[in-house]
């Protein structure tokens, strides 16, 4: 048997309703094709992060309409009062924990497992109680997530392959909050130990791999640090051995020397460094005692580590012969293991693997791991709770939207982002964009009117995008550049700037208005564009004229009579047509003048409004949405009713106010504005007057006189004609 469902008008549009606990338990039930949302996303919604973290249960980002059904079957089937989920309560008594069914008698041994732990005695759990898993588990040493810390045994040698393999490996954080070890970290810790040992233990028993004893590796690091200088002094020798000619060219020229001689030589060790490091000579052997200043320090270093104390010089093969010393170590260093432990040193190493206590600390592990499963109970509780409080909430904006369509202003949709207030309005419906690219595309097919902002806060160096409808008021300062001020859900205040507009009717007032401020425009332009090539020609013409030798151009009357006759045609052309305008409508009545005005303004803004009137109609904040990540099943309307709660707009008390800087309007304009309205009554009263009074009446008497002269008088005319024929 079907269910029997509830439905609802929102937003001109039916849909189901959500009123009772059993209407979530059945959701399963409900045709897909009635859902409003079929997924949306979990970032960037106005909405608990944890709880739609718990809802997104294969973590892809995105709530799905099945996630949604598991959640409400699994949520009603442990709860015992179903009506109570949609209260959106925080605390939840332990009687009202289903026991009938399994999954709610586990969960209900869980929750006051949680309150003994907390050290709570109460006959309810609250959210604030499930939230804190560190509080939960601080004292506790075993708690199913399969990591030990050091305190989980008394035993010296547990506590010290611990706290070595934290030091080795790092370590991982334990459910009460404390640094611990898992199986994985114990196993390559203990691993890296053995290859450690093993290797140190390679190197100890070939007495070829330590050449120096235990000075080889400072010896090969000497070694290193004068290689190239060594093997560029050789060289240089023996491009003498090879051209006599070349010695003054590969040694250094004494007016290098000189140059720098009157300064501190001191601080030119760096360029001094760079000389050779020894002079070069033909017989190719470098001598002990007349190495570069620069380099002494490092070379004696090396003298003392790997030259016998009686040698004075080394030429190139035995300075070769020292280098292969360090073959066999440098083989033997190339093939360490185990190097995570090394700083631990080797006789540490060797006393942990001595110990043995791998398997310790084994079983300790396993022993919490096989907690999991009361612990995850624990973690379900906390669920619970998230779901209890929040679950109907999220239905509202999931499956019905009565939260965006609710009358109530404090009342926002999860999808709500905030309050925009820019120029003199404030925009209740201010959604964060996530990709302005899916925006750009999607938008105007929403019909609404849209301005994109960047906001950016410095007090809290963050950056967002955000789309902002506005519903009501004027569009003409609404341009990108233009600042505003944006409030978060949390009233945190970010500078907003519009980067974008989408342009769309408001109201059908603005439409109405629209093509006359658009020709008022026009003609604006048309004026501004003619007087700056006015004034351009006029700085051009002063320029000219400014320059030496500029012949002055004579009077051309031909040119300007012309200019004038030009301009009567036109004044000419001005007059004849409204005079037939004025010939067509002589003789109107004042009605019927109204009538002819009202016609006018209906002929040029009815096709405006007509068109702003369907847009209305059909505005649709779907196409937003989509945008931004969600699968929105059905057209989410904001008609032309509700679009005025979405926007509000300045108003300020009647009154008047004294304003010391107001600008006065001269004497003479006022006047000259009086006379104006005098001549434009004087013409309507002459004109209806002329129409509709006396010399009206009067006129139109004397038209139809003479034909009622002619016949009153036609029979004693035509009976003259009859008497003289008798």
């Amino acid at each position: 048997m079907k269910y029997d469902w509830k439905y609802c008008s929102l937003g001109g549009v039916v849909r189901v309703n959500i009123e009772s606990g059993e209407d979530i338990a059945h959701l399963g039930e409900l045709d897909q094709k009635l859902w409003t949302v079929l997924s949306c996303p979990v970032e960037g919604l106005e909405f608990d992060a944890k709880t739609l973290r718990m809802l997104d249960t294969d973590a892809d980002g995105k709530i799905r309409v099945a996630e949604v059904v598991a959640a409400a079957q699994w949520l009603t089937s442990v709860v015992r009062d179903k009506d109570s989920i949609l209260k959106g309560d925080s605390v939840l008594p332990l009687d009202q924990f289903n026991t009938d069914d399994p999954k709610g008698a586990r969960l209900l041994e869980s929750a006051r497992q949680i309150l003994h732990n907390l050290g709570l005695e109460k006959d309810s759990i609250s959210i604030e109680d499930t939230s804190d898993s560190i509080a939960i588990f601080k004292n506790t040493l075993f708690n199913g997530d399969g990591i030990v810390t050091p305190a989980v045994s008394e035993d010296a040698a547990v506590k010290d392959a611990i706290e070595s393999c934290m030091a080795a490996f790092g370590s991982a954080q334990d459910r009460c909050g404390e640094a611990g070890v898992d199986a994985e970290r114990i196993e390559k810790f203990y691993a890296a130990c053995a290859d450690y040992a093993a290797w140190q233990a390679d190197g100890q028993a070939d007495a070829a791999i330590f050449p120096f004893g235990a000075d080889t590796a400072a010896a090969l690091a000497a070694c290193d640090a004068l290689k190239d200088k060594i093997a560029d002094y050789f060289m240089r020798c023996k491009l003498i051995g090879f051209n006599d000619g070349f010695a003054a060219a590969v040694d250094v020229p004494a007016e290098k020397v000189a140059a720098i001689s009157d300064q501190n030589l001191a601080s030119h060790e760096d360029e001094i460094a760079r000389y050779p490091l020894a002079r070069p000579a033909k017989d190719g052997i470098l001598h002990f005692d007349g190495i570069n200043p620069a380099w002494r320090a490092a070379f004696d270093n090396l003298k003392g580590l790997v030259f016998d104390k009686k040698a004075t010089g080394v030429d190139e093969a035995g300075w070769k012969a020292v280098l292969a010393k360090f073959d066999p170590y440098c083989a033997w260093m190339g093939a360490k293991k185990g190097a995570e432990v090394e700083a631990l040193g080797l006789e540490k190493v060797q006393a942990i693997l001595a110990a043995d206590a791998r398997q310790a600390v084994q079983d300790l592990i396993a022993r919490d791991a096989a907690l999991k499963e009361e612990s995850e109970s624990i973690d379900e509780v906390d669920k619970l709770m998230h779901l209890y409080r929040d679950f109907y909430t999220f239905l509202k904006n999931y499956v019905i939207f009565s939260d965006f369509y609710a009358p109530e202003p404090d009342t926002l949709a999860m999808f709500q982002a905030g309050k925009l207030y820019i120029d003199q309005r404030c925009c209740d419906l201010c959604i964060k964009v996530a990709d302005m690219g899916k925006h750009a595309d999607m938008a105007g097919l929403s019909g609404m009117f849209l301005i994109y902002c960047h906001c950016s806060s410095k007090v809290r160096a963050g950056q967002m995008d955000i789309v902002a409808a506005m519903t009501d008021g004027g569009t003409r300062n609404l341009r990108p550049g233009k600042n505003g001020v944006f409030y978060d859900r949390d009233g945190l205040d970010w500078d907003a700037t519009i980067t974008k507009v989408v342009d769309n009717p408001i109201s059908v007032r603005q439409a109405f208005w629209s093509p006359y401020i658009k020709f008022g425009n026009f003609i604006k332009s048309k004026i501004t564009k003619s007087a700056e090539e006015k004034d351009a020609n006029a700085v051009s013409t002063l320029q000219s004229k400014a320059e030496p030798g500029a012949a002055k151009q004579p009077f051309d009357i031909a040119k300007y009579a012309g200019i004038f006759a030009a301009v009567g045609m036109a004044l000419a052309g001005i007059g004849l047509a409204l005079q037939g305008i004025l010939n067509g409508v002589k003789g109107f009545t004042w009605w019927q003048w109204l009538i002819l005005i009202a016609a006018i303004m209906l002929i040029i803004s009815g096709p405006s409004c007509f068109l702003a009137w369907l847009k209305l109609r059909k505005r649709n904040l779907g196409p937003v949405l989509n945008a931004n990540g969600w699968a929105i099943n059905s057209v989410v309307l904001v008609n032309i009713l509700f679009g005025a709660t979405l926007t509000s707009v300045a108003k300020y008390p009647a009154g008047k106010y004294n304003d010391p800087y107001k600008k006065v309007v001269p004497l003479w304009r006022r006047i000259l504005r009086w006379i104006l309205c005098l001549a434009v009554i004087a013409f309507g009263v002459l004109y209806f007057t002329d129409n509709l009074g006396w010399a009206g009446i009067h006129r139109r008497a004397r038209k139809e006189a003479p034909q009622t002269e002619l016949v009153e008088e036609a029979p004693a005319d035509a009976a003259a004609p009859a008497d003289a024929a008798e």
